[in-house]
């Protein structure tokens, strides 16, 4: 039996561990309008990514702790002091200092609201989330960018307001694990898995 691939870091360096290869037969490919003539196989693999989240990891784990992080220039002398940035950037794109971690969860608790949206009926190959997407566009009292992130109940209208919800049980550590509700949504309406 073997153990999916995973990965840890140990004196600064990857260390791979367990099976990140997985056989999967070869398939036939057939004509059907020739006989069922042999054309080629299937090939199927798999692969493993292993994706660095940098500066941005605390991000991302802070979202299966029910927090939103965004970050604010402090750098004295620069034009865009105290300019709050949602989605988190690292870096001051004006001065490239490096930007101060703030938690912005109260402020999106009490201000977010849907700057603009749209509807997916269809999406793309490994979509996870539920269709039709309504993929939305938040703007936040005080913070200087707007952040794109999905609607799980409700329906957008421009100007609505929204409020976070968390991917709190079994997080997945991508920004899947933040989404957001209509005001007012009750917890029993809440996807599963996720909190206030």
């Amino acid at each position: 039996m073997s153990m999916f691939g995973q990965v840890y870091v140990k004196d600064n360096k990857y260390k791979p561990k367990g099976n990140f290869h997985h056989l999967t037969p070869n398939t036939p490919i057939r004509d059907a309008d020739n006989g069922w003539k042999l054309l080629g196989v299937t090939n199927p693999r798999d692969m493993t990514y292993m994706h660095s989240y940098g500066g941005e990891a605390v991000f991302f784990e802070s979202l299966g702790q029910g927090k939103l992080l965004a970050t604010r220039c402090d750098s004295d002398g620069c034009d865009l002091k105290g300019t709050i940035f949602m989605p988190f950037r690292i870096h001051c794109p004006d001065c490239l200092g490096r930007n101060t971690e703030i938690d912005l969860t109260e402020t999106a608790k009490k201000s977010a609201k849907i700057h603009t949206f749209m509807v997916c009926e269809r999406s793309g190959a490994f979509n996870l989330l539920e269709k039709p997407i309504k993929f939305i566009n938040i703007e936040f009292d005080g913070v200087a960018t707007i952040l794109m992130s999905y609607l799980s109940r409700g329906e957008p209208e421009f100007g609505l307001r929204v409020v976070p919800i968390f991917r709190t049980s079994s997080p997945t550590f991508t920004i899947l694990d933040l989404s957001w509700v209509v005001e007012g949504t009750s917890v029993e309406e809440l996807p599963e898995g996720f909190s206030f």
